[in-house]
């Protein structure tokens, strides 16, 4: 057993050897991922396209990792990666990341987590708390401050991700293809995409990435802001978040709810409006998970 000035000197001696590891840490969507180097106090962030498993076979993923994430690296050889990525919910999945992150940074401790786990860490952090995706997709869960205990289905761009930019791109679509735009939006919208009908459809059931596609026309809402029609679209589609989602979970009455993700963060006052009509109390609303997880995995 080890006596009480060694325990402290062992201590002083871990937090100076944790100090000293290079860890890279990853947040990945659908769209983009972000991954931190994180290097003693130094970190900075490097860009690629998404980590789906879903969307990029085993090979794609890692022509990603070496073309695009390794050559923007000044060092490549990180001591520790913490991967959190979306479709990595599933076992299989996260057992593929995990094997090509070994294979592509070979010597260092890799995990592999789900999305979800990340934005609820980097949001909760230690502390129960009601935590939301709104990005590409959505999802949500109830966390107890250790683990997730409750979580919502998720059933894709398809069948659900209410409240979503592939959700609420959806119903710009639709708004522009069955003629609800009043005039000045249809023009608009003519002049900024310069697409009918069959380009569209082409995009949504026949090209890879439609729940990309389909969210891109969010920027087409954060541009008409003020529009009634846009506004009720922006109302309507995160609502329906909080309806089918949010309001479900009893501990929402109790606990904050945070929102990580840029529909989330750019559309926040419909988000903090709707989170007050709901009497639920708003937390934190962060447009990128990765500060929130630095911030854990120092902790």
């Amino acid at each position: 057993m080890l006596c009480c000035a060694t325990k402290v000197r062992f201590l002083i001696y871990l937090s100076f050897t944790f100090a000293g590891m290079a860890v890279l840490i990853a947040d990945s969507g659908s769209t983009k991922c972000e991954w931190r180097w994180v290097d003693g106090r130094k970190n900075a962030s490097i860009f690629t396209q998404g980590m789906s498993p879903y969307f990029l076979t085993p090979e794609k993923m890692e022509e990603v990792i070496n073309t695009e994430l390794k050559s923007q690296m000044k060092r490549t050889n990180p001591d520790a990666i913490h991967f959190y990525g979306t479709g990595n919910k599933d076992p299989r999945n996260a057992k593929r990341t995990k094997k090509i992150l070994e294979k592509t940074f070979p010597g260092a401790e890799v995990t592999v987590n789900h999305d979800l786990l990340g934005i609820t860490r980097a949001s909760c952090q230690h502390e129960p708390g009601i935590a939301c995706i709104l990005g590409t997709g959505s999802n949500s869960c109830f966390y107890n401050g250790k683990k997730i205990v409750k979580n919502s289905p998720g059933l894709g761009y398809v069948l659900g991700d209410e409240g979503s930019g592939a959700y609420l791109g959806r119903k710009v679509i639709q708004y522009y293809l069955y003629d609800i735009f009043e005039k000045d939006l249809k023009e608009k919208f003519h002049r900024k995409y310069k697409v009918d009908a069959a380009d569209i459809l082409d995009h949504v059931y026949k090209q890879p990435l439609p729940n990309r596609y389909l969210a891109s026309f969010t920027m087409f809402l954060s541009e008409n802001r003020g529009h009634y029609m846009i506004e009720n679209i922006l109302e309507d589609g995160l609502n329906d978040f909080l309806y089918y989602h949010v309001s479900r979970y009893p501990e929402s009455a109790k606990h904050p709810v945070h929102f990580v993700g840029s529909i989330g963060y750019y559309f926040r006052d419909v988000v903090l409006s709707l989170c007050e009509a709901y009497g639920l109390r708003a937390g934190k609303i962060l447009k990128s998970p990765i500060d929130g997880l630095v911030e854990y995995h120092r902790r």
